[in-house]
């Protein structure tokens, strides 16, 4: 383990006991992304940004955090993709269209509704994404994020920046609760982005550091990691 992976860690394992002592989240949370107490008061504050009621493509993650999120996103008529779990298809992202959804939107946005309901597409049979929502364990105000430690987010990003789907135009966000925003500095590395705005139940935090990888880096994976995730296998051996 290196020592930039070593500081993350230290911050995730800080900002877990702190969420799980401070009843922020349940006591199952550590070493998951949290499912923090008060996400739908952050799903409702994301809502009213500006660059929320711009949107009408939105990619979200799958974890149970942003499911708030998720729902708003379907209420709110904006196409929605959400990642499929572990990046697991060689097309590794749901399709949820509010227009065609034959279930409700609380339905179609949890993890098991979208597996059964929504349709798989892969990055070529994309629209651009207006708005990112990212799954975080730990942001500070800059705008430096960490998650769990797999890189799945990284890894989705990244691929929609190679397809020229996320750009620079494109607007991240982290729903959190308030203590998982750090005062500490967050080490970055070349596949890590970082987030525009921090959401959390009681403020709207607009981050100072924009940061976006320029695609895949192809250095920082293993092979054992390619090997697991069948578009990044198919890619490879592409090339």
């Amino acid at each position: 383990m290196t020592d930039i992976d070593q500081a993350k860690e230290a911050v995730r394992d800080m900002v877990w006991r702190r969420l799980i002592d401070g009843d922020g989240a349940p006591d199952d949370s550590y070493g998951k992304i949290p499912g923090f107490y008060g996400a739908e008061a952050t799903a409702e504050r994301l809502a009213e940004l500006d660059e929320w009621r711009r949107a009408t493509t939105v990619k979200a993650n799958p974890d149970w955090a942003q499911r708030p999120v998720r729902i708003r996103a379907l209420e709110d008529g904006k196409l929605l993709y959400m990642a499929v779990p572990r990046m697991a298809s060689l097309e590794p992202f749901f399709l949820l269209d509010p227009e065609t959804l034959g279930v409700s939107a609380e339905e179609a946005a949890d993890k098991r509704g979208a597996a059964q309901f929504a349709r798989r597409v892969g990055v070529d049979d994309m629209r651009p994404i207006d708005l990112v929502v990212c799954g975080s364990v730990a942001v500070n105000r800059s705008g430096a994020r960490i998650g769990k430690g797999a890189g799945y987010s990284d890894l989705e990003v990244a691929l929609l920046i190679e397809a020229g789907l996320v750009t620079d135009r494109t607007v991240i966000v982290a729903p959190v609760h308030p203590l998982q925003v750090v005062e500490d500095d967050i080490p970055e590395t070349e596949h890590d982005f970082s987030v525009d705005y921090i959401v959390t139940p009681d403020e709207v935090i607009r981050c100072t550091n924009s940061r976006r990888p320029r695609g895949l880096v192809w250095a920082d994976l293993t092979p054992e990691k390619i090997a697991a995730i069948p578009v990044l296998a198919l890619r490879r051996n592409a090339g």
